[in-house]
């Protein structure tokens, strides 16, 4: 047995080229063999008396040149599939050919020519089988005495076809069955797979042969996968997924990369059809600048702008490594070497530094997506979130107008609306600022995009879950009724830019962000689709608990996008225009100068007693309530801000 051991990890040390060698040798030998054996069948006798014994010799010679040529030997034996069965069969068919016009050119009269057709089959058998039973081997070899996961494969189409030969080669699953909703299939066998109905994928679980369920669906929409999970959810097993057809195509992954259930799946609405005509309307062909470029929008941003094909795409970020990241990447991405890509490190309080970009690089078009967004770090950080949030919009607002931008598009968030917190405060007055700006009249048009919670932004809960529930738990969710808005950061950046488009100065556009979700339902979905169960006061034996933490600084239990129901629709499905008042230009002016005393005193009390007097709905949760001090206390001195 030792050496058994020693001479099977001898043969799959060997280099790939030495067991191609290895078997082009085999094979020429088991030929001669191979013909051998068919004069014996041709004439009944096991030791025949060969009268041309030099074909013994050219059978293997004439045969196995044209399986080189036919491609026979450039395949790994491991993945072999049914073109090199074809292979096969073509190369063994003219090489019998070839040797059975040898033999009669050369006189070999004497040898029956059922001698070869019978040589063609028992070669086609024997390099056949000796591959299958190779390939069964090395299997073994490599997968049989590790663990592999027993898995389902959801769909049986081509994708679940690929998916399940990947795997089969592959070190971690091993696929049982197919599953799929088309009765057609029921009780097929597909690849030597049964094909189930979901009535058999349930007792397939229950019975304890499959623990893991693998979605072969990449080109579903999302409600046909939400369908099918939410079905899956109700069961004991772990989901997981293959990429995107998509990202399969473009060399992005490979079909047997599978992954945890993408949580956008669990949202169930398909993204609509971006319009052509206003993704390229501010971009193509123009000169486009977008702050806070290494975000998480405006990164996306910048990967969708670059596919639009703009003139020039300059990056504002004031992190350094961000920056250099972002660039490098774009760098890759762009279509044409002619698209110039302009990195300037800098911050968006930098007035001097925007006006000065926007004239040198003759910007068109700015997106606005610099902005502090953690809640709870800007709640304990006013100063931070007024000067960035607020002051950084008024600079770059005044460097596009002076230097002749043509369209400023701010991109807001669902939290400015009645905020509870000093972020969507300063959200929002950044909003009014570039109302009062258009309302004023300007040669640059204003506008702003307001929407919720973006999928793997910095932050989001949805990676913080799942490292959670890999940890063991418990899982973290600030209270049992919160609810959010979700969007996947692609569609919301796409959506960002057709809205930007349709601009005529002064508008608040919304997004369609779906219905809300529970986010105590979120995290109940993912620990199930991981394969876990909840464990509560019912179910107290189960494997991950969900504990609560209580609302952080500034939270609030739900979010809302507009201050009342009176949203206007667009020519956008996905895109609404809200009808809000805002403030005449002079209170925005003396708040203004109000903010930039405060600041310079360092007052945050009175920071957050100006955004509560000035913007409207601002009722501070909390602390933060409590630490409101009277506006008398604010300077009531103004200048004008505003050229």
């Amino acid at each position: 047995m030792e050496q058994f051991e020693r001479c099977h990890h001898w043969l799959l040390g060997l280099s790939r080229s030495t067991k191609q060698m290895i078997l082009l040798l085999a094979d020429l030998l088991a030929l001669s063999l191979v013909f051998v054996l068919a004069y014996a069948v041709r004439v009944g006798h096991p030791f025949p008396v060969i009268q041309e014994p030099w074909l013994i010799a050219a059978a293997p010679l004439l045969t196995v040149p044209f399986l080189y040529v036919f491609g026979f030997y450039r395949g790994m034996v491991r993945y072999l599939s049914g073109d090199v069965a074809i292979s096969l069969a073509s190369a063994i068919t003219v090489g019998a050919l070839v040797l059975a016009g040898a033999a009669y050119l050369f006189g070999a009269h004497g040898t029956p020519r059922s001698v070869f057709i019978i040589y063609w089959a028992l070669g086609v058998l024997y390099l056949g089988g000796s591959r299958f039973v190779l390939r069964r081997y090395l299997a073994w070899a490599v997968n049989g005495r590790r663990h592999r996961v027993p898995v389902a494969i959801y769909g049986a189409g081509n994708s679940g076809i690929q998916l399940a030969s990947a795997l089969r080669s592959g070190h971690e699953f091993l696929p049982l069955a197919f599953v799929d909703d088309r009765v057609s299939l029921h009780g097929t066998t597909i690849e030597g797979l049964p094909v189930l109905n979901r009535e058999g994928l349930s007792r397939y679980i229950r019975q304890g042969r499959v623990g893991t369920v693998l979605l072969a669906m990449p080109s579903a929409t999302r409600a046909q996968r939400l369908r099918v999970i939410t079905f899956l959810e109700k069961l004991s097993v772990q989901v997981k997924s293959v990429p995107a057809m998509s990202d399969i195509v473009a060399g992005l992954a490979r079909i047997e990369e599978v992954r945890d259930v993408a949580i956008e799946d669990l949202l169930g609405r398909d993204p609509v059809p971006p319009r052509e005509d206003l993704l390229h309307a501010c971009i193509t062909g123009r000169s486009v600048l977008v702050t806070g470029a290494a975000g998480s929008i405006g990164s996306e941003l910048c990967r969708q702008i670059v596919q639009l094909a703009p003139k020039r795409l300059v990056l504002v970020e004031h992190n350094e490594f961000g920056l250099y990241s972002m660039e490098k990447e774009l760098a890759q991405l762009r279509p044409s070497r002619d698209l110039e890509i302009v990195a300037v490190l800098g911050s968006v309080i930098n007035r001097g530094l925007l006006e000065a970009t926007c004239r040198r690089h003759a910007v068109e078009t700015v997106y606005h997506a610099a902005a502090y967004k953690h809640v709870p770090i800007v709640e304990m950080n006013p100063s931070a979130g007024v000067r960035n949030n607020i002051f950084g919009t008024l600079t770059a607002a005044q460097a596009a107008e002076e230097a002749g931008v043509e369209r400023f598009i701010l991109v807001s968030t669902d939290k400015a609306v009645r905020p509870t917190n000093v972020m969507g405060a300063t959200k929002r007055f950044a909003e009014l600022i570039l109302q009062a700006m258009s309302a004023r009249g300007s040669d640059t048009l204003f506008s702003m995009v307001r929407f919720g919670n973006v999928l793997g932004s910095s932050g989001s809960v949805v990676p913080l879950f799942r490292e959670q529930i890999r940890s063991g738990g418990p899982v973290t969710v600030t209270h049992p009724d919160v609810t959010r808005y979700f969007m996947t950061i692609p569609e919301a950046a796409q959506l960002v830019i057709q809205a930007g488009s349709m601009a005529n100065g002064g508008e608040v556009f919304v997004l369609d962000m779906g219905e809300p979700v529970r986010i105590y339902d979120l995290a109940c979905t993912m620990i199930r689709l991981m394969g876990y169960t909840v464990r509560d006061d019912r179910r107290p034996e189960g494997d991950i608990e969900i504990s609560y933490t209580g609302l952080r600084p500034g939270e609030k239990l739900y979010e809302e996008l507009l201050f009342g129901d009176d949203g206007l629709g667009t020519d956008h499905a996905m895109i609404m225009q809200a009808r809000e008042d805002f403030l005449p230009l002079t209170q925005i002016e003396a708040a203004l100068e109000a903010f930039r005393y405060a600041l310079e005193q360092g007052d945050e009390d009175a920071l957050r007693a100006l955004l509560r007097s000035h913007v409207e709905g601002y009722a501070p949760s909390g602390e933060a309530a409590a630490s409101l001090v009277a506006s008398e206390s604010v300077p009531e001195k103004t200048v004008a801000v505003f050229h």
